[in-house]
């Protein structure tokens, strides 16, 4: 058992039996028992299966993979709606709502799933790169300059983009060209400070 689950669960004080009694379904179950992003969440095989959290008007369960469970109870609801596919929530306003029996079988259903590899991956569409004027001029024009734009990911090239074109005035999209000219050719991305590109 982890202590910073306890320490989360005894800072809920409204919904303390309810988080223990969500929490003792796991206790015989192949998880490992973390915190991420400051809630309690269980894991198997690397893959995270359930998160745990309370709020002001409920508690509840958090399927990562929700998704692709058959909810045959049809407990599930998309909290975020449009933003997340996999992501479902099982919500409870009290202790009696809870059926340890039956989120144990949702469980391990999730838990086969990651057994079988099924996984629901998010859609990273890829952002499509538009290249200023200014930018392209000196691309066109400067064949060394160009040959290192080319080695950065597509990222940093759209960092680089997005920061001249995001300038309104030509003066300040010239002015700024000028700044990540030496950047480029040194192979420096614009943030590398913060990441690596």
């Amino acid at each position: 058992m982890n202590p910073k689950i306890e320490e989360y669960i005894s800072k809920k004080e409204k919904w303390r039996k309810e988080l223990e009694t969500l929490r003792a379904v796991f206790t015989d179950l192949p998880v490992e028992e973390t915190i991420k992003w400051g809630a309690p969440t269980y894991v198997y095989q690397g893959k995270n299966i359930v998160g745990l959290a309370a709020f002001r008007s409920y508690c509840g369960l958090w399927f990562f993979q929700g998704a692709l469970l058959k909810d045959k109870k049809k407990v599930f609801i998309n909290a975020q709606e449009g933003k997340t596919k996999a992501m479902l929530q099982w919500r409870f306003s009290s202790l009696e709502e809870i059926d340890k029996d039956l989120i144990k079988e949702y469980v391990l259903e999730a838990i086969e799933n990651v057994k079988l590899g099924k996984e629901i991956k998010p859609d990273r569409a890829k952002k499509e790169l538009v290249i200023p004027a200014e930018l392209q001029q000196e691309l066109d024009s400067n064949n060394n300059f160009k040959e290192k734009f080319e080695t950065f990911s597509n990222s940093c090239k759209r960092e680089y983009a997005n920061y001249i074109s995001e300038a309104k005035r030509e003066e300040t999209r010239l002015r700024r060209l000028q700044k990540i000219i030496p950047m480029i050719l040194k192979g420096t991305g614009l943030h590398d400070k913060y990441k690596n590109c």
